[in-house]
């Protein structure tokens, strides 16, 4: 994933875990991608890939920040630096708030596609996504889907679930789904410890953690480990299994929701479509504005940091041994308590970057969402199992 403005955005979200970045220091979230850098990320990412469609990802902060004329560059040099018999595929990721005819016209011609976050009904995605003059957004937003729409742009929603639309699981989906008119949905759990501006995911004091399922291990009071825009744990299973069970008797195969089209897809055999649910990470990197790479975009941190395309080749930052050791820990640092899981092979212990409580026994680096995606597994595979079973039969 690029972050060509890094940080920068025209919103104020609330529970936004990136717009800290440029308090970090060392040029992190803070500037704009220079031609420079840009042809040289363009250049080796289209040399290092090996399949016929190479996709280029782009978000920030707010990517369209930049203005049109950067992604005309970007996309000259995609032809300019495109191998022979490779195709080349765009995305961004965008609050919808910018968005006009001119940038659909771009967007439309040069084939991207279009990720739009949006909370939910007005009241609920006004809780927390407003302008840096505390405005609602709304409204723009929705007019935003609408243009996309009207130009044939490929467009997902993008839904943060956190602490205050959690609890209104079904007003959320039938909004995107029946007035919204959205058939792509993606939902994304708001997970952020308190300390999460300065202190990277892995830093955290394992003595300070607290065993799941206490009042610290949840939001709410003063003394929770994350902050109070933050999903709760239990919350975020019943979210899931009330989404689940409307999709399943309305929508199953019209309307594609991320994470119950990546549970399928394991259960087929075909591994998980979403990074969080793989049993190994690191292939969701993150080159910043000024260069550097990073892991993954939680993990835009000093202390992670892999190199400069100013100073090393793409390719062998990705493959470096401190890469490659990043992402095999996700499996090889489960505690024994995620082992022991029946869900074991659906979870992988989601996103290290959540593995901040402590298990039953005490034990440090369970997921905080552990709960919840124990109840939507325990919920949705009985179903899960049952459609696997009509698709191996032709049937569904």
């Amino acid at each position: 994933m690029a972050k060509p403005v890094g940080a920068a955005c025209n919103l104020d979200c609330a529970y936004c875990f990136y717009r800290s970045k440029q308090q970090l220091g060392g040029g992190i979230g803070a500037g704009r991608m220079s031609d420079d850098v840009l042809e040289a990320y363009v250049h080796d990412y289209l040399h290092g890939q090996e399949g016929p469609e190479i996709t280029f990802t782009w978000q920030g902060g707010e990517p369209m920040l930049l203005g049109l004329d950067f992604y005309r560059k970007a996309v000259e040099l995609q032809r300019k630096h495109c191998p022979p018999g490779r195709r080349v595929a765009n995305d961004l990721q965008t609050n919808g708030t910018l968005l006009n005819g001119e940038w659909c016209r771009f967007l439309k011609t040069n084939g991207f596609w279009v990720g739009l976050s949006i909370d939910g009904p007005r009241d609920l995605h006004d809780a927390y996504r407003i302008t840096r003059n505390r405005k609602p957004t709304f409204d723009p937003v929705v007019k935003a889907f609408g243009l996309l729409r009207k130009h044939g742009i490929p467009v997902n929603t993008l839904t943060v679930v956190n602490g205050r639309n959690a609890s209104r699981p079904l007003d959320v989906y039938r909004f995107l789904v029946r007035k919204l008119k959205s058939d792509r949905i993606q939902f994304i759990p708001c997970v952020e410890p308190v300390s999460f501006a300065g202190t990277a995911p892995q830093c955290w004091s394992a003595q300070e953690q607290p065993v799941v399922g206490t009042p610290h291990a949840r939001p709410g009071t003063a003394e929770s480990v994350v902050t109070e825009w933050s999903v709760d744990p239990d919350e975020y299973g019943a979210f899931l299994c009330a989404v689940f069970d409307e999709w399943r008797h309305r929508d199953i195969g019209g309307i594609f929701v991320n994470l119950f089209e990546t549970l399928v897809s394991q259960h087929l055999g075909l591994g998980a479509q979403t990074c969080v649910f793989h049993e190994s990470c690191g292939k969701a990197l993150v080159v910043e504005q000024d260069g550097s790479l990073y892991p993954c975009d939680h993990y835009v941190y000093p202390e992670y940091r892999l190199g400069n395309l100013s100073t090393s080749n793409l390719a062998e930052m990705v493959f470096s041994d401190r890469q490659v050791s990043f992402g095999v820990a996700k499996a090889t640092t489960l505690p024994p308590y995620c082992r022991a899981c029946p869900h074991l092979t659906d979870c992988w212990g989601e996103c290290p970057k959540n593995r901040f409580v402590r298990t039953p026994d005490g034990e440090p680096g369970l997921n905080y969402l552990c709960p919840g995606l124990k109840r939507f597994f325990e919920h949705a595979t009985p179903v899960i199992d049952a459609i696997v079973r009509n698709l191996r039969r032709g049937e569904g």
